[in-house]
């Protein structure tokens, strides 16, 4: 006999500070509640499952409207088999309307979806142009059913196949994992674009990068407070890891990549937490370290050109402080999307900065001397690692303009923390801007 799925009670008990909440709606097909996440007040809008009506959209509506108003995130939860086939164009034109005011409030206060049943057609768009998506594993999310399609892609329409379209940024065992993940995810962001950052208690981290072993999960969490990293879209573009955390219990998002070549994916990954980052005054942590992007005519077909360019336009545009640690390889167009328009640049000794390869530099400016060797390929390799200790290194990068700092590997928090009390004051300018308390 399968297993009892969790009711709105049990959900909303667990999304909900000790359980507690104020009802809104409460009759239909949608309700509604407000109450506190984690000590941020939250909207809440809740499908049971039923089919929907005009009614019930309006209610999701005015949610919205009020969580404009009053400046505090909307959670909602995604649970529907359709709308009500009696409503004709009137559900048409409030639909309609349901998906325009989302796009309104967009940026404004954090929304935050949580797919716990059935998320189909419309419903399916309007969770995923939520700032964060969540989704339990025994849910469903689908623009067109997918018995109804012609290829048939095994496992369509499920949380792990919406992890892998770049859809569901976090997954769940059930939905009261789920509801629980977006409670945490709340908390880490503001509760609108002219709010503060959202500030904790803190255990510091006893990680440090390892330069050597480097990965893009450990280098988060050598930089974030203990246990505080709350990954999203790991099941896409899986070269960037791109997290929110906390540095020194202030809130921070934190994109790094592998020691792997980037995809397209990847950088339509980390535009879009970027982008997300900038709407709410979220500091961007970037911990550069990448064999450069995919050598595919494939990929660039794909969109990789275009995304590297919309990635580098993202970072540029980004108003919110910006810190770059560079701790590995940094070269070419790596350095130039996601290093070069940061406000504070941090070279960790080791790294190399570069406009091209080491080896490709040296098989050039020094092509006579390396032919005239017994041993081209280690001759090659000589000089190359003089080139970039010399040339390519954390002090010639801050000599030549390149970085700003150089630090040690088991000093990177410290640094990062530093920068971030630094550029404090470019948050506390932006917000002023947006209060129009000041003019610039």
């Amino acid at each position: 006999m399968a297993a009892k799925k969790p009711g709105k009670a049990e959900i909303l008990a667990a999304f909900f500070d000790d359980g507690a909440f104020s009802p809104l709606y409460t009759e239909g097909a949608v309700s509604a509640a407000y109450g506190c996440a984690n000590g941020q007040s939250v909207y809440v809008v809740f499908e049971n499952g039923e089919p929907v009506g005009v009614q019930d959209i309006k209610k999701n509506i005015r949610v919205l409207e009020m969580a404009a108003e009053t400046g505090a995130p909307v959670v909602t939860f995604y649970d529907s088999t359709g709308a009500k086939l009696d409503g004709g164009l009137e559900l048409l034109n409030a639909t309609a309307a349901l998906t325009a005011e989302i796009a309104r409030v967009s940026g404004v206060v954090p929304q935050v979806a949580v797919i716990t049943g059935t998320c189909a057609g419309t419903n399916a768009i309007n969770a995923a142009a939520a700032d964060v998506c969540i989704m339990a594993e025994d849910a469903e999310l689908f623009l067109n059913a997918p018995f109804t399609a012609e290829d048939n892609v095994g496992g369509a329409g499920s949380a792990a196949f919406a992890a892998k379209a770049g859809v569901a940024a976090v997954t769940a065992a059930d939905s009261v994992a789920a509801a629980k993940q977006a409670a945490s995810i709340v908390a880490l962001l503001p509760a609108n674009n002219l709010a503060g950052p959202a500030l904790f208690d803190f255990e510091a981290s006893n990680k440090a990068i390892n330069l050597a072993k480097y990965t893009a999960a450990d280098a988060v969490a050598a930089l974030a407070d203990a246990d505080s990293a709350v990954e999203l879209y790991s099941g896409y573009g899986k070269n960037i890891v791109t997290a929110l955390a906390t540095i020194n219990g202030s809130a921070v998002g934190i994109v790094a990549t592998e020691k792997a070549a980037i995809c397209h994916k990847c950088t339509a990954k980390a535009a879009r937490f970027v982008r997300l980052c900038d709407a709410y005054s979220i500091p961007v942590v970037t911990i550069v370290n990448s064999d450069g992007f995919v050598k595919s005519e494939g990929d660039d077909q794909a969109g990789g050109i275009r995304q590297a360019a919309r990635m580098a336009g993202v970072y540029a545009e980004a108003t919110t402080a910006k810190v770059a640690v560079l701790v590995g390889e940094a070269v070419g167009p790596v350095y130039t999307v996601f290093a070069s328009c940061a406000d504070w640049r941090v070279a960790v000794k080791g790294c190399t900065i570069a406009p091209l390869a080491p080896e490709t530099a040296v098989s050039v400016l020094y092509k006579d001397e390396i032919y005239a060797s017994d041993n081209i390929a280690n001759a090659t390799k000589a000089k190359a690692a003089a080139y970039a200790k010399d040339v390519c290194g954390a002090e010639a990068a801050v000599a030549n303009g390149a970085a700003d700092a150089v630090c040690d590997a088991a000093a990177a928090r410290g640094a990062v923390a530093q920068a971030l009390d630094m550029l404090a004051s470019k948050r506390a300018v932006r917000l002023a801007k947006k209060h129009g308390n000041i003019t610039l």
